[in-house]
């Protein structure tokens, strides 16, 4: 198995964190911040929601890195206070019900494209709507599970689910988007 190169680095600041190293939390924080608000944002819809999600969680975080036993663990865990963050905001705002509007209104930030993705923009950008329309928590197992190279069990414990809800709503939001992006508009 490969390990990347970014994993590595995770794991040294974790560690490092862990045991008190000011500096390499920051770092962490740096690393991190752009994908727990990400996967917030997946979740709520909302981006000041997910702002505020992300920045919860990192207290959280902050507080419980020293008991963490396993530097590895680190993105499940993080992905998971975040998830949790979500969930209590959600479930505080549950007159508010417009997230599916906003979540189609919200577009999701474009990764910098390397020269071969240029021709296939038309291609990408559809895939890309097609993944913002999915239900928050396929959209969310997908980005996690496609996006962040988490495994289905690493995905899980962000998700706060079963794995085999994860592997249900992967094939779910594949059968979707395949359906998309094929030009079936039934799924």
């Amino acid at each position: 198995m490969r390990v990347s190169t970014g994993r590595v680095l995770d794991e040294y600041l974790v560690v490092a964190a862990a045991a008190g190293d000011r500096r390499a939390f920051e770092d962490l924080a740096r690393r991190w911040h752009r994908k727990l608000v990400a996967h917030a944002w997946r979740l709520t819809g909302d981006g000041e929601a997910a702002r505020d999600a992300a920045q919860a969680g990192w207290v959280e975080i902050a507080r419980g890195i020293g008991g963490l036993r396993d530097e590895r663990a680190f993105p499940a865990w993080a992905y998971r206070i975040v998830s949790r963050r979500c969930a209590g905001l959600i479930a505080g705002n549950q007159q508010d019900r417009a997230l599916a509007r906003a979540v189609a209104a919200q577009p999701e930030p474009a990764p910098d494209a390397p020269d071969w993705q240029a021709e296939h923009r038309p291609e990408i950008e559809r895939l890309h709507a097609a993944i913002r329309d999915l239900p928050p928590a396929q959209r969310a197992a997908i980005a996690l599970f496609h996006f962040e190279e988490m495994t289905v069990a690493e995905t899980a414990v962000a998700l706060d689910v079963p794995a085999g809800t994860i592997k249900t709503r992967l094939m779910h939001a594949r059968r979707t988007l395949r359906a998309v992006l094929e030009g079936d508009d039934d799924a």
